[in-house]
């Protein structure tokens, strides 16, 4: 997966969780997302990053509230 591809995914991640979580504020939401994103850098297999950002995101939104 290409950075654009990546970055085009994480900003779906983006939408999909600011439609999940619509009270929550958004700077919080992005902020889970890329202390999430960041976790993978360096990472060699960037396939299935999205995802793995989103699930961490999603565990982190929940556990704060």
């Amino acid at each position: 997966m290409n950075a654009t591809t990546e970055d085009q995914h994480i900003s779906v991640v983006r939408q999909r969780l600011a439609r999940r979580f619509p009270t929550m504020d958004s700077g919080v939401i992005n902020q889970a997302i890329d202390t999430a994103h960041h976790k993978f850098d360096g990472r060699p297999v960037r396939d299935f990053v999205p995802l793995l950002v989103e699930r961490a995101a999603i565990r982190s939104l929940t556990d704060d509230t």
